[in-house]
């Protein structure tokens, strides 16, 4: 960021400007990284940096200690860090998310194969037992041949132990 020169030092409406810009983007960037990050050390130390840079902005606008020319650029310097790590976490998680998904594809690839591969078998067994069965002679059976469900009554007592 440049600002221009006056005679009392920098465009105080350049560089309110600036910090106004500065904290919007500050305030995104800690709301991203905390509907990000959920867990993990990493994200705990970006959201307190950037809880830390929105203080010091506040600090900055309300004409505290450290509000000389050179706070800008130690906030716009730490405001450059931030963003670059929380890019490199960011590359990191779509790389991980791009390694679970190839993952997640390549395991249910397996399972249907694998599916696929019981169910033929199942078929195949299927047909043997039919080609078998089917080879077998069968004999009619008599319409009088006494069976198990010709023993049992209407109300499910078997017939013969009845009195």
């Amino acid at each position: 960021m440049r600002f221009s020169v006056v005679d009392i030092g920098y465009d105080q409406r350049q560089v309110d400007s600036c910090l106004d810009e500065l904290g919007i983007r500050l305030t995104r960037l800690a709301a991203r990284a905390e509907s990000a990050g959920g867990a993990g050390r990493e994200w705990d130390l970006i959201r307190q940096e950037a809880t830390g840079l929105c203080g010091l902005l506040r600090r900055l606008e309300a004409g505290g200690p450290g509000t000389g020319r050179g706070g800008a650029a130690e906030l716009e310097r730490e405001a450059a860090e931030l963003l670059a790590r929380a890019r490199f976490e960011l590359d990191a998680a779509r790389e991980e998310a791009r390694q679970l998904r190839e993952q997640a594809y390549d395991d249910a690839l397996r399972a249907r194969r694998e599916f696929e591969a019981a169910l033929l078998d199942r078929r195949r067994r299927e047909a043997r037992a039919d080609e078998i069965l089917g080879g077998l002679p069968t004999e009619p059976v008599p319409a009088d041949t006494p069976t198990a469900a010709a023993a049992v009554t209407g109300s499910g007592v078997p017939a013969h132990g009845r009195r």
